[in-house]
């Protein structure tokens, strides 16, 4: 497997993981931390790790 379709293939998972957090959490309290934030930053980085892998496949594909 390759740099790019781990990148692409962490993204998605980690960007799911964070939508099911941020639809799914919206009662529940722990202490310290809201899991709707934590769904929220986690899809951001999902989506940097998509866009990194997206840039990588097209820069593997231009040489």
């Amino acid at each position: 497997m390759n740099r790019a379709s781990k990148n692409l293939l962490e993204g998605a998972g980690t960007f799911v993981a964070g939508l099911v957090l941020w639809l799914f959490t919206r009662g529940v309290e722990v202490p310290g931390v809201t899991l709707t934030k934590v769904g929220m930053v986690m899809m951001c980085v999902g989506g940097v790790l998509i866009a990194t892998g997206l840039y990588r496949t097209a820069r593997l594909r231009s040489r």
